[in-house]
């Protein structure tokens, strides 16, 4: 079996300094490709900041021999949206890929939950995921060429108690990944949807003890073949989960 490789290819990766992101900076990486390793290291809730948290993933995936920078801006405004993809655009001249994986965890009841609860979430998951493919889209349309790897979660089909605003976002994905397919169909901009499930610090409160293994390195390939030029769908949903693919 030919590898496949992403070898001069420009790769975005929100939310990669730890967990399921840095699997899939590693993976792609590991195949040739530069990537943008975005983090700012807040708390599980979205809280606070570690810009040290992207720096230390971007000298792993050096160690290893791969090619990577750091960005600190968040995905959660206009702006942030606008730095992360243009560190892409600035240093290596252009997009190939956009991963959006970025997010943070809370619990709050539907009868209690604040305003301001509320937008803690949806500001990274949903609109964070706007804001930069909002920026990506035109470069890859110019370019002709990209790829959109959109994360969603069964939380969002499914859901459990007190996570309104994260099964909210998480559903909206959906509608952005069809509107990147639709419109990016005559450019070859592809988008598809992940669903994974992987043991991570976001897992903190859940009891695991008996999960089977769910390493975030299970879920990084199927994201590695939605990223990859040979990837031949598009607004399609994937559910990867302790190894298993299955279509959403």
């Amino acid at each position: 079996m030919t590898e496949r490789r992403f070898d001069d290819r420009v790769a975005v990766i929100t939310g990669s300094g730890r967990g399921l992101g840095f699997a899939y900076a590693s993976l792609l990486a590991g195949k040739g490709a530069k990537v943008v390793i975005n983090d700012n290291g807040s708390a599980l809730d979205g809280s606070g900041n570690d810009t040290s948290v992207a720096q230390q993933a971007v000298d792993r995936i050096k160690a290893m021999g791969g090619e990577a920078i750091a960005c600190t801006d968040s995905v959660a405004t206009p702006e942030g949206g606008k730095a992360i993809v243009e560190a892409a655009l600035d240093t290596w001249g252009r997009i190939d890929v956009l991963i959006h994986n970025a997010g943070n965890t809370r619990f709050d009841p539907l009868a209690e939950i604040t305003y301001e609860a509320f937008r803690s979430l949806v500001d990274v998951h949903m609109l964070g995921a706007f804001n930069v493919v909002r920026q990506a889209f035109p470069a890859m349309v110019k370019a002709g060429y990209g790829r959109v790897v959109l994360t969603g979660s069964i939380g969002g089909i499914y859901t459990m108690p007190q996570t309104v605003h994260y099964a909210m976002s998480k559903a909206s994905m959906i509608g952005l990944n069809n509107a990147i397919s639709v419109e990016g169909n005559e450019h070859g901009v592809k988008s598809n949807m992940i669903l994974p499930g992987a043991v991570t610090r976001m897992s903190e409160g859940i009891d695991v003890s008996q999960f089977p293994p769910m390493d975030p390195a299970l879920v990084a390939p199927m994201v590695g073949y939605l990223a990859h030029e040979d990837c031949a769908v598009s607004a399609e949903i994937y559910a990867a989960v302790a190894g298993r693919i299955d279509l959403g």
